[in-house]
């Protein structure tokens, strides 16, 4: 290879202005032709056009997908369906370092259980913070169904910033769901088990196990749930399922239904029938109805006792103040969804083809008039159907959850049994549309449609199965999340989309601009406390010190070095890493891996991060960048000295495997001279524009600066080794303040490729 560095950079020069000849040179195969090649109908392309975003276009909609058994969040765009990110909540995620650095870690941390470190969690339903029933793209919330826990993740910067253990359930699938301003986050049981921590016995199933449902307080200026300001109330040993919180003319109750009311035990090894014959024999279950704001009042007015240091409103009270209440509901039920305007509530019944429509009007006309069938065997009093039903729609086998849309009174039911979708009228009871899917549809999500406000335009139907829709990767498949088209009379079904982690459950869509997440961080912040990190470091005051038999490494992270390059410690010490990325670019993050420790750190722009281990063994311990963030990224390196106790440091220097002469440093600086042409040519251009409204410019400009600075001080160090004759050191820094100005460069013309992109105008 022949290429001068001359010429590598004039390449990188004239990136910005080659490429758009290439776009006339290829033949372009007509429309016909594709259609004809691919074996495409025009419905297809009709489809394909309503899903493309085009390269470098942006989705309507940002949609948050439960992960499942990966323990995370998986975010995606509609109507592209192209996946965005995968958060790290439960579990640990390597990409994101999380569960990998120490702030991190520490947000796992709060979501032990008994001592134990859980990392593992069955993520389920996703659910936005709302002002006023409206999403505001500040906060989303995430339940853990194998280890009762909530977790906060800031969309701010799309980090999980906190999880809380519920002191009281041994499982639950109700969660998470939000009241109309956020005030609470409702969390119900799934599995009735003891509140306590003791064994007890099945044979006590009806006397000591419990159900229940916490209202989570939230506070909305910290961001984060308040656990000594939380409640929870006790509920019969019924396995509850779903929740949804009350809005408008409902506001301040919440609803959360329920199956295997009989309170069946099985046990085949015990000779009886399993638990799903006794959990299905009744033709109902329980709706509960909560009166969360009263609940409230009580537990402020210091009427509501705590127990395992949260608040528990016992059945026996919950009665007395009359904030709990029971409607019969169709068999096994999964799901309930209360309408935008807060005025009926919808439950589906797996074992039953109808949809079921409540009636809240008549609900509390019910509860004002003490108007009460019977009572459950804990005194809970139930309303009567006839006193509660608006109306039952036969909507398909299997019913599960429910969606509203735009258009008033018109909803979309999952039928899990016949696959399919049903578009229906719950204010006049009548069946609007159908459509199949493949294949066994759980949930489904319209646009905002848990909202007061629905969009409509798409909705995404999670289907269980994939069997037969995408190449065969093995025995276990993908899940199929299948687009649809409602915006017209008649549902058309646009695009599969494999998801290929865990089993994803319920889907969150939001309006993009409504979320405003940064792109880079305050320079030194903590992002899991949001604040600044003690152990931020600036660029040129890196140091190593140490506090007792800890040693703290404060280093810097920028292309394409860190630093410190070579870390010295001794075998049995432990070595605390904190390393702050100097970039101010957006997207450039730096990540830190090192041998034979289990470190891998993700490090965007702005932000610190540390790592803490002990150096147990003596050895060399190599450490690299693992986002490639430059040309250079190969040689952003360095190594670990672990010395063995006692070891003496060799009185011999540094050699390299090169000579320079100075005709090698004479032909460097000709090159560094060159080069510093074309950064003032690209100067000159971004300044005689208006750069600075292009944020995304500016910081690029910052970022360009902090490189030529760091040019400068490289440049002086090789014009004194010059003076000294010493032309070994003076080629290598002529070369490190060519490489800064290679960096420079390429930020320059990022910074004038977006300016030409986005038509910046010259400044007169």
């Amino acid at each position: 290879m022949k290429f001068t560095r001359m010429r590598t950079l004039s390449a990188l020069a004239g990136l910005t202005v080659g490429l758009g000849a290439a776009s006339g040179v290829a033949a372009q195969a007509s429309l016909q032709d594709v259609m004809k090649a691919r074996g495409l109908t025009q419905k297809d392309l009709l489809a394909a056009a309503k899903t493309y975003t085009p390269t470098g276009g942006r989705d309507e909609y940002i949609a948050f997908s439960s992960g499942g058994q990966s323990g995370q969040v998986i975010v995606y765009g509609i109507p592209s369906m192209r996946i965005l990110k995968y958060i790290g909540v439960f579990t640990p995620e390597p990409w994101q370092g999380y569960g990998f650095d120490d702030e991190s870690k520490a947000v796992l941390a709060q979501g032990r259980i008994n001592g134990k470190d859980i990392t593992f969690g069955d993520t389920h339903h996703p659910a936005f913070s709302e002002t006023k029933g409206e999403y505001n793209g500040r906060y989303l919330f995430i339940n853990d169904k194998a280890n009762p826990r909530l977790a906060v993740i800031d969309l701010h910067d799309f980090e999980t910033k906190q999880i809380v253990v519920n002191p009281f359930f041994k499982s639950e699938h109700g969660g998470a769901f939000v009241t109309p301003n956020t005030e609470y986050v409702m969390e119900a049981a799934q599995y009735a088990a003891p509140f306590g921590d003791d064994f007890v016995p099945l044979e006590e199933f009806n006397d000591d196990y419990r159900g229940g449902v916490t209202y989570w307080k939230f506070d909305d200026k910290k961001g984060k749930l308040d656990p000594s300001q939380s409640f929870t109330f006790e509920l019969p040993p019924y396995s509850q399922d779903l929740s949804d919180a009350g809005k408008g003319a409902s506001e301040g109750w919440g609803f959360t239904n329920s199956f295997c009311s009989e309170r069946y035990v099985g046990g085949i090894e015990r000779g009886r029938p399993p638990f799903e014959a006794g959990c299905s024999q009744k033709d109902t279950d329980f709706l509960h109805i909560t009166n969360w704001k009263k609940a409230a009042e009580l537990v402020k007015a210091g009427k509501v006792k705590k127990v395992k240091g949260s608040y528990l409103i016992p059945m026996e009270q919950a009665v007395a103040e009359g904030l709990l209440y029971l409607v019969p509901e169709p068999k096994s039920p999964h799901g309930v969804d209360v309408n935008p305007a807060g005025t009926h509530i919808i439950v589906s019944g797996k074992l039953d083809s109808h949809a079921w429509v409540y009636s809240w009007e008549k609900i509390q006309k019910a509860i004002a008039e003490g108007n009460f069938e019977s009572k459950d065997p804990y005194g809970i009093p139930i309303i009567s159907m006839k006193n509660a039903l608006h109306t039952q729609v036969q909507v398909g086998l299997g019913p599960l959850h429910t969606q509203y849309d735009a258009k008033e009174c018109v909803v979309y039911t999952s039928i899990y049994v016949d696959s399919m979708v049903t578009k229906w009228d719950y204010c006049e009871g009548k069946v609007l549309d159908q459509l199949h899917i493949h294949y066994n549809i759980g949930h489904l999500v319209a646009m905002e449609g848990d909202s007061v406000t629905p969009d409509g335009k798409y909705l995404v139907s999670l289907n269980k199965l994939a069997i037969d829709r995408f190449n065969p990767v093995g025995p276990l498949h993908p899940q199929n999340h299948q687009l649809i088209d409602i915006s017209g009379d008649k549902m058309q079904l646009l695009y599969d989309m494999p998801l290929p982690l865990g089993e994803p459950h319920y889907v969150v869509a939001i309006k993009a601009d409504k979320l405003k997440p940064v792109v880079r961080y305050k320079s030194g912040w903590n992002s899991r406390t949001d604040e600044r990190s003690p152990y931020r470091t600036r660029a040129g005051r890196e140091k190593v010190v140490r506090e007792g038999d800890t040693v703290h490494v404060y280093g810097t992270l920028i292309r394409s070095h860190i630093t410190p390059e070579i870390i010295e410690v001794e075998e049995g010490e432990t070595v605390s890493l904190h390393f702050t990325n100097l970039e101010r670019a957006e997207d450039e993050t730096h990540g830190f891996a090192l041998y034979n420790q289990n470190i891998q750190l993700s490090v965007e722009p702005g932000k610190t991060v540390s790592a803490t281990f002990k150096a147990d063994k003596a050895g060399v311990y190599p450490y690299y960048c693992t986002e490639f963030c430059s040309a250079l990224h190969l040689e952003m390196q360095g190594y670990l000295l672990v010395k063995p106790k006692g070891y003496q440091t060799k009185a011999t220097g540094m050699s390299e495997g090169q000579t320079y002469t100075k005709a090698d440093y004479e032909k460097q600086v000709k090159t560094n001279v060159d080069t510093q042409a074309v950064i003032d040519s690209v100067v000159a251009y971004i300044t005689s524009h208006n750069y600075k409204d292009f944020p995304e410019v500016v910081a690029l400009v910052e970022d360009a600066t902090d490189q030529l600075g760091f040019a400068a001080e490289a440049k002086k160090k090789a014009d004194d080794f010059a003076a000294k004759d010493d032309f070994q050191n003076a080629t290598l820094w002529a070369g490190q303040h060519w490489q800064y100005q290679v960096k420079t460069a390429d930020l320059g013309l990022r910074a004038k490729t977006f300016l030409e992109e986005h038509g910046a105008k010259k400044v007169k």
